[in-house]
């Protein structure tokens, strides 16, 4: 169906409940012919027209629904079209004369005409007396710069209208007959011309510009524009704009103006880029950029208990959903100030995203030391894989460029959503960062190793069909895997004998590049070293323990050919070395626990 229709459908479907209505969602769908901004000044009239209040209005209340024009609500400071109602304060003054012409025609058009409403009148009554800036100087709203001019022109101005009891009198920005009647006002305006719209099959009014401020990061890009009267960029295919394509005013108004509301309300913001993923019916589907499984308070020991839950979470959503409902997953960015490009789109039904979900979940995973087995975000991923470790407040972080982190974000929802297999350069970039471990403290180390783990794992299986488990296997044929068990003992074993404030890092995390490059010979290095300075301090029965462990896994070891023992390690040791330190961590804690007892 296209972006198009399917963002019109999202706007015919959630009009009933959420158009011009605030407080249902983050922000209200804006009604046809209406824009949604900050409005900085509130003045109260009484029926008469006559000034009664004037306040600053807080930043959270700001958000104001005001009609606006097809010119005034794409306008620039070489083109700046009034708004017919609500306006900056340098259009509601006779300081500014031109400005202030254009506010009073577009207001007394609507006035007079068949589609007027009694608040025109007492809005039109006081902006021509011309004293709104004097008001709220002497009032203190304002303030006046030496000329006798507002010191902040562009500050915008909404309406309150007192014509009775204040409960029968909604606010201007709230007055569902006050947006009708200049949503039939305007229309009629148009009623001269027709064409046929592409969107909704019929013909009608056509669009001649189209609304802005889609996303508000970039408010003054355009998804759709066709004003180059002197490049003429559709040369040689069309002879005019209206041949590349023709949309009803109705219908682009619709359009984006269900757009920004999903933006605003359901969209994700990663790198500058506005992610989507919605139902066009208002059906609640979950994001394709986050884990699919919810954290658990409790902590997943068992794989099997973690597969269980996908099934269950997967069973939920299914249950909740009609098979037939569709979902549409979208990207948008700003190629330039003044372009807004989509630059990824798709469209599938749920229970496809759904099982596409659970299945990526299901081998991109592992087990987290806090919070049992997870799927990272695909905004974890691209950091583990891209990000440059810095120091902040003794801590570590990482911190990925914007650009790489929307690129590589959107690399990773198309595997995610399209049954893409995970790019080999960001596994192999994931397994870099995570053996550098030097540079990071203990919580990004986690995070890092974490990452890594459930990337590798998903990566074997997609381009190899290996199943890589998450329990120990202390007899797994994989030289690189028994090297990185060595290296996990090796680690524990020298921190086994610091004081309880030491903090260095044991020389197998130093040497822990070296050690991938040439394994044999740096681990004979580290084990020279902790018999010499550390393998003294263990008490008897945790040389016992280390002297059967690393035994054991010398042997593995050594039933590979010798050529393969010296061969740098394959990113399979990341899986050793994790699985080895968290059962010598987890047995540690079982015994100081019965020491306890």
């Amino acid at each position: 169906m296209g972006l198009m229709q399917q963002a019109y459908d999202t706007y015919c479907a959630m009009e009933p409940q959420y158009a011009g209505i605030y407080g249902k969602a983050k922000e209200p769908l804006v009604p046809v012919s209406h824009q949604l901004v900050n409005a900085e000044l509130e003045l109260t009239l009484d029926a008469g027209g006559h000034l009664l209040d004037a306040r600053s209005v807080e930043a959270e209340q700001a958000a104001t629904i005001i009609p606006v024009t097809e010119s005034s609500s794409g306008r620039t400071g070489k083109a700046p079209g009034a708004h017919p109602l609500c306006d900056q304060i340098q259009f509601l003054s006779p300081l500014y004369p031109a400005k202030y012409e254009s506010y009073l025609t577009q207001l007394h058009r609507w006035e007079v005409s068949p589609y007027g409403h009694p608040k025109l009148s007492a809005i039109a009554r006081y902006v021509e007396r011309g004293t709104i800036v004097e008001d709220l100087a002497q009032r203190g709203v304002i303030s006046l710069d030496e000329k006798g001019l507002p010191a902040k022109e562009k500050q915008v101005v909404r309406w309150r209208v007192e014509t009775g009891a204040e409960n029968e009198t909604p606010a201007c920005w709230q007055d569902q007959s006050l947006f009708q009647a200049f949503i039939d006002y305007y229309a009629s305006t148009k009623s001269g011309k027709s064409a046929f719209c592409m969107v909704t099959g019929k013909n009608a009014p056509p669009a001649s510009q189209h609304p802005k401020k889609i996303i508000n990061l970039c408010a003054n890009a355009k998804l759709i524009s066709a004003n180059d009267t002197s490049g003429f960029t559709y040369r040689g295919r069309f002879t005019d704009d209206s041949q590349a394509a023709t949309m009803s005013y109705e219908a682009s108004q619709k359009i984006h103006s269900a757009l920004h509301w999903l933006a605003a309300t359901q969209g994700v913001f990663i790198g500058g880029r506005t992610f989507l993923c919605w139902n066009p019916q208002g059906i609640e589907i979950p994001k394709p950029q986050a884990a699919f499984l919810r954290r658990s308070a409790a902590r997943q020991i068992k794989y099997s208990d973690y597969r269980k839950a996908l099934s269950e979470t997967l069973r939920g959503w299914q249950e909740t959903i009609p098979r037939d409902a569709g979902a549409v997953v979208a990207a948008f960015d700003a190629a330039t100030s003044g372009r807004l490009s989509l630059t990824y789109y798709s469209e599938l039904p749920v229970s496809d995203l759904l099982e596409r979900l659970h299945n990526w979940d299901a081998l991109c995973c592992w087990e987290h030391s806090s919070f049992g087995i997870q799927s990272p975000s695909l905004s974890q991923i691209a950091d583990c894989a891209f990000g440059t470790v810095r120091v902040s407040d003794r801590q570590t972080k990482l911190e990925t460029d914007e650009r790489v982190m929307r690129q590589q974000v959107q690399r990773l929802l198309s595997c995610r959503v399209d049954r893409g297999k995970m790019p080999a350069d960001i596994a192999r970039a994931a397994a870099a960062k995570a053996s550098n471990l030097q540079i990071m403290d203990a919580a990004l180390r986690e995070t890092v190793l974490f990452t890594a783990c459930a990337v590798l794992r998903k990566y074997k299986y997609d381009w190899y069909k290996e199943e890589w488990s998450m329990a120990l296997e202390p007899q797994k044929k994989d030289v690189s895997y028994q090297y990185g068990r060595l290296l996990a003992v090796f680690e524990k074993l020298e921190r086994d004998t610091y004081d309880s404030n030491e903090q260095r890092e044991p020389n197998a995390i130093r040497m822990q590049s070296v050690f991938a490059k040439r394994p044999l010979y740096a681990s004979r290095i580290i084990w020279e070293q902790l018999k010499k300075a550390y393998y003294p301090k263990l008490a008897p029965g945790a040389r016992i323990k280390y002297d059967r462990i690393i035994e054991q896994i010398i042997q593995e070891i050594s039933s590979f050919p010798q050529a393969e023992q010296e061969e740098a390690l394959k990113d399979t040791y990341l899986f050793g070395y994790y699985l080895q330190r968290s059962a010598l961590y987890t047995s540690g804690k079982t015994e100081n626990s019965q020491e306890e007892e």
